[in-house]
């Protein structure tokens, strides 16, 4: 997980060092004379104001699609490789999913966003509301976010400038006519904002939300601050992802190697990291009404080295499932603190997830420990990632007694899917 290169800082004159137990750090900028010393003074400041903005910074990361969970196959580039998915479920569940952050839409700005197999266009008024409609014009299907105005509570078309409400979707007015024809209008979505994020509510057959995203109290009242967050693009289905929390025999096998030996496969189990390993614990069930769309995971985590048991890596994660793409991960560790990781999994295609987590945690907490923790759990993810761009999804999986959570777990997930989701098309038996 994220290192932090340590630097070992050494003193100018005579040898003497300064790094610890050699006395005042100034000793080697008097024994350097005043010109060389001052100069000396500068640099030493420099890397300590490095550190700590280093420190104090916000871990970002991002993968780009293709570039984490493939074993390099000679002949055959990331699209282009031969793969059966198998037979998913519907592509596009029923539920609440990530747009973006609310702080990557400001006031009088429009984005066009591509996402469950729809393109919307997603734009904030000047009085901070948020608005996500169809993206193209019912005129001559321009890009209403492609250069397109906020004006009012409306987003005007770049191409004829017609005007469109953000509440109902209703043409309030047309340029060139006085007349504006009632059918003139855009499909308007339902959405939120809740921890920091713009949320949509994508329904197959168009019902309206039927249950709320629910607020992290410590993150509404800054109590816990935003101390980083990864992102990835998956090739797999949605269900693939969520499924892993009822799947507690591969969580000794994947990640029980240490995370030092990090996310390529190939070399997870390498015997130069056999001194360390993880152990985990884990229960899965679903919760009753009125939370039937959530399920929650209990994870207790433990790592020994050399086969003795190190009690600062112990920790306690609950992790709450709120309907198809969203997880509050909830740390606690004894000396450490608390926090929590939130991640959200939107369908941008079919097979195709955008995976995004983000973590708050306690402000008196040096930042240093939740970026460790988030860049452990990427390492982690990571793992499971080459695991879903590679599989099928089976319909019939041929289980043990063991595995019994796991269809426990498909039956619970089967409620975001309606009789009438779209089902992807039967694929080819090579995707060449």
């Amino acid at each position: 997980m994220g290192h932090l290169p340590g630097r070992s800082i050494r003193g100018g004159g005579g040898g003497t060092g300064c790094a610890m137990g050699c006395g005042w750090c100034g000793e080697a900028v008097l024994a350097a004379g005043p010109g060389r010393g001052a100069l000396l003074f500068l640099l030493l400041l420099l890397l300590v104001v490095l550190l700590l903005l280093g420190c104090c910074r916000p871990l970002s990361l991002r993968r780009d699609p293709g570039r984490v969970g493939f074993v390099p196959c000679p002949g055959l580039s990331r699209s282009r490789r031969a793969r059966r998915p198998g037979a998913p479920p519907p592509p596009f569940p029923n539920g609440w999913y990530r747009l973006l952050d609310s702080a990557q839409l400001p006031r009088g700005a429009a984005r066009s966003l591509a996402l469950l197999g729809e393109q919307l266009a997603v734009f904030r008024t000047q009085d901070g509301q948020a608005f996500v409609v169809d993206a193209y014009c019912p005129h001559l299907g321009a890009n209403l976010a492609a250069g397109g105005r906020v004006v009012g509570n409306c987003i005007e078309c770049p191409f004829h400038g017609w005007r469109f409400r953000g509440e109902d979707g209703k043409c309030t007015s047309i340029p060139y006519t006085e007349k504006v024809p009632d059918l003139a209008r855009v499909r308007t979505w339902p959405c939120c904002e809740v921890n920091g994020m713009l949320l949509v509510w994508y329904h197959c057959e168009g019902l309206g939300p039927t249950w709320a995203v629910p607020e992290q109290r410590e993150i509404i009242t800054k109590e816990w601050v935003f101390r980083g967050q990864t992102e990835h693009v998956v090739d797999a289905h949605i269900q693939e992802i969520p499924e892993n929390a009822a799947d507690s025999a591969h969580l000794a096998f994947l990640h029980g190697p240490a995370i030092l030996g990090g996310s390529d496969l190939r070399y997870t189990r390498s015997k130069l990291w056999d001194f360390m390993k993880h152990n985990w614990k884990v229960e899965w069930w679903p919760e009753p009404e009125p939370n039937k769309h959530c399920s929650l995971m209990l994870l207790q985590h433990t790592a020994t080295f050399f086969g003795k048991h190190f009690s600062l890596m112990d920790l306690t994660v609950s992790a709450r499932q709120v309907g198809p793409g969203l997880v509050f991960l909830l740390f606690e560790h004894t000396f450490l603190g608390r926090g929590i990781i939130l991640q959200t999994v939107t369908p941008l295609e079919p097979l195709l997830q955008n995976v995004v987590h983000k973590i708050y945690y306690q402000r008196n907490i040096p930042p240093i420990i939740p970026k460790f923790i988030l860049r452990a759990e990427c390492i982690q993810f990571e793992r499971d990632i080459t695991i879903w761009n590679n599989k099928q999804y089976l319909p019939k999986p041929l289980l043990v007694r063991e595995d019994s959570s796991i269809q426990k777990h498909r039956r619970w997930y089967s409620q975001f899917y309606s009789e009438k989701s779209t089902r992807p098309p039967a694929p080819k038996d090579l995707e060449w």
